[in-house]
């Protein structure tokens, strides 16, 4: 499913986290192509796998099984030096833990400036920057200083500076009010507009209905697709499955299903439908 245009393509990606009680299965075989000039947003329930896809897309982890690449780099089998440079020349992170993105001596303008070093954004202005997500008045400030909120615009801010090929974030949006969650869509999808590729997690409706693409995961698998106001697409991985929608799956309680195919038709029923 390769596409020499796609940002990143994931083929039969598999994260397993191992603990001394056993084995935990956060993606299951999933596959996706991320092209530049979108915002997508990756959306489901907790223990769904967003935070593991996204660390994964961030180039901040490898995969278990599977293939990843990032920007032309397998993530897999890079060496820990070439994904460090990758990350911080092309990739712009957002955390769900913001306060973890940001340096706790430097002030917002100079977080930025150190950012626009590592980026080769000569010409970055930093002001500007601050003053997309509302900041502008927070510029000489330390993160210490800052509220969460602030602190999660901030590391907005600094996953944007010099237009990275990939700008990642993680529930970028859940600390803020209306009004400062448009502020960062706004740079977000204006990042998107110029080019960017730009993937978040979000839970709230009133962020995944302003997605150029809406994908939703569920027990660590893709289970559907929608871009622009088309309907929601059941997606099938590689190996054949389908994942049903809750309200469908309830239909069958037995977890067995007919397939009746009749030219582009395709039928699901219960199979004691033949008895």
């Amino acid at each position: 499913m390769s596409d020499t245009r796609a940002t990143v393509s994931c083929e039969d990606l598999v994260k397993v986290f191992r603990s001394a009680t056993g084995e935990t299965h956060a993606l299951r075989g999933l596959g996706l192509e991320l092209e530049p000039g979108a915002l997508t947003v990756v959306a489901g329930p907790s223990g769904s796998g967003k935070s593991s896809l996204l660390t994964l897309l961030g180039a901040r982890d490898r995969p278990s099984a599977g293939r990843l690449t990032v920007l032309g780099s397998d993530v897999g089998g890079a060496s820990t030096r070439e994904l460090r440079g990758l990350r911080r020349r092309r990739i712009g992170f957002v955390p769900q833990r913001s306060s973890s993105a940001v340096f706790t001596h430097l002030c917002a303008a100079d977080q930025l400036r150190q950012v626009a070093s590592w980026r080769g954004a000569a010409r970055h202005d930093p002001d500007a920057a601050l003053d997309a997500v509302g900041l502008g008045d927070r510029a000489r400030h330390r993160p210490e200083a800052l509220s969460g909120g602030e602190q999660q615009r901030l590391a907005v801010a600094m996953a944007l500076v010099g237009r990275p090929a990939l700008v990642v974030a993680d529930e970028p949006t859940a600390e803020l009010d209306h009004a400062n969650a448009d502020r960062v869509m706004d740079a977000l999808l204006a990042a998107a507009a110029a080019g960017s590729t730009v993937v978040i997690s979000s839970h709230d409706d009133r962020i995944t209905h302003r997605a150029d693409r809406l994908l939703r995961l569920r027990h660590g698998v893709l289970s559907s697709e929608t871009a622009g106001r088309r309907t929601a697409a059941a997606v099938i991985d590689a190996t054949g499955r389908l994942q049903l929608p809750p309200e469908v799956l309830e239909l069958f309680p037995d977890r067995r299903v007919v397939v009746d195919a009749d030219g582009d038709q395709v039928r699901l029923r219960r199979p004691e439908e033949d008895r």
